[in-house]
């Protein structure tokens, strides 16, 4: 079966998707996974301190039957997102909770509920095969992917499908994730890969290009105006760079809040004015793990004010959580927007109710995208309105190491993985579109 993996890979190499799609489906792929006897092995261990490169294993598995409404995309390139952060460390519970509780809800869904877990959220690849009732995608079309997964059986769904009462993030939620040599997917997440970008940039945007672009620009969060002053925590990291982006094309003024000076440049260099860095400020929300420092609160808002002229935040595009949401409630404008989902800094978050219910300010949460928001996004890639943050690539095999970067916080924008890509700056085809915006496109991988 690797004879014909590696035919598939050759073929899409060569451009000649065609010809990949005709060939034979491997009866098994190597993919990153992590495995349900083994979720105990940190439980004496504090998160922080727990390896992903000793949960993350790359094993040979059996390809998924393909059921009605999905395809198989054979996966150039995938990214890291901080679900398989947590996914690896097992941590808030471990996924294997949500693939019991999938392969429950029907008998296709079983096929989710194994003892691994092939993980990831993000792919750019080949169509090899599409099942019965899809029609819009054929195999060898050139797509990416984002991750919701939903099935729109009930009512619910149908104004937001984000609002599913059976709506899953793929690859955290649900099995036979994207990073992988051949990823499992519903039709309705596929998207066309944007031509001027090459596998690995495509692969990094769907996630959080999309979940940037519902929580800071859509209806459905935000709904970002001209003229707002968007406080953007972490602003150069997966998440943050978007939304950077987001509110600069959108003719918002980001205040943006980095944690070091290299950070700090890739805002200006994104067209950022106004930059906090809260190391070099010494910014602490909290005296001690119980009580939280309203003193620096009142701080950071004075240095808010400083930069913008006396303006407070319109919006607060809120995802570290626990760490910073208490500040994020105080320095929002009276009627102003604190936007919040991810809470990598921890869920229980803690803030003043006075300075919210007194000041008439509202408090949303987002979570991902429907599939017109992240077409939407896709599409501002496609005219290259927004560019793909990518500042790291690693080999599949080394998918441990990538997502432990994330975990330590020691990178910037966007990680990527090669899965067949052989080798990085492959599958570019409008070169003319990429030259015009090649030095916003390599942004992120000047930074140290």
């Amino acid at each position: 079966m690797r004879s014909s993996m590696d035919e598939i890979r050759q073929a899409i190499v060569h451009g000649d998707y065609a010809a990949a799609a005709s060939l034979p489906v491997p009866e098994s792929y190597r993919a990153v996974t992590v495995h349900a006897d083994e979720t105990d092995m940190f439980e004496d261990m504090a998160p922080a301190d727990r390896d992903p490169r000793k949960s993350l294993h790359v094993d040979e598995v059996p390809t998924p039957e393909l059921g009605p409404g999905e395809a198989l995309v054979a996966v150039m390139a995938s990214a890291i997102n901080y679900n398989t952060v947590w996914t690896s460390i097992f941590e808030p519970i471990p996924t294997f909770t949500f693939l019991r509780r999938y392969g429950r809800s029907n008998p296709l869904a079983k096929r989710h509920d194994l003892p691994y877990h092939v993980v990831g959220s993000d792919l750019s690849g080949v169509v090899l095969r599409t099942g019965p009732g899809v029609h819009v995608w054929r195999p060898g079309d050139e797509v990416v992917a984002h991750c919701l997964s939903v099935e729109l059986e009930g009512p619910d769904g149908h104004n937001d499908a984000m609002l599913d009462s059976e709506q899953r993030i793929w690859g955290f939620e649900t099995n036979f994730g994207g990073l992988a040599e051949i990823a499992l997917v519903k039709a309705t997440q596929l998207m066309p890969k944007p031509p001027h970008l090459t596998w690995e940039e495509a692969a990094s945007l769907g996630l959080v290009n999309s979940t940037a672009y519902r929580q800071l620009v859509s209806r459905n969060g935000a709904d970002l105006k001209q003229g707002d002053t968007v406080l953007i925590w972490g602003a150069s990291g997966g998440l943050g760079s978007y939304a950077t982006q987001y509110a600069l094309n959108g003719g918002a003024i980001p205040v943006c809040v980095v944690s070091s000076p290299d950070k700090a440049e890739v805002c200006r260099a994104m067209g950022a004015e106004y930059v906090i860095d809260r190391s070099a400020d010494g910014y602490r929300f909290w005296k001690d793990d119980h009580t939280q420092d309203p003193k620096e609160w009142r701080r950071f808002g004075t240095r808010i004010r400083e930069l913008t002229g006396g303006d407070d935040p319109d919006i607060v595009f809120e995802h570290p959580g626990r760490e910073t949401f208490g500040a994020s409630v105080y320095v929002a404008r009276r009627g102003g927007t604190i936007v919040t989902c991810a809470s990598t800094s921890g869920y229980e978050h803690q803030f003043d109710n006075r300075y919210l219910w007194m000041n008439l300010k509202r408090v949303i949460g987002t979570h991902f995208a429907n599939y017109r928001e992240a077409w939407e996004a896709n599409r501002l890639v496609a005219k290259a309105q927004i560019h793909p943050t990518l500042s790291t690539t690693y080999p599949l095999e080394q998918t441990g190491h990538a997502v432990l970067d994330l975990h330590r916080n020691v990178h910037q924008g966007k990680v990527g993985v090669r899965v067949l890509a052989p080798a990085e700056g492959l599958g570019v085809h409008d070169h003319e579109l990429r030259e015009r915006h090649l030095k916003s496109i390599n942004r992120f991988r000047s930074t140290p």
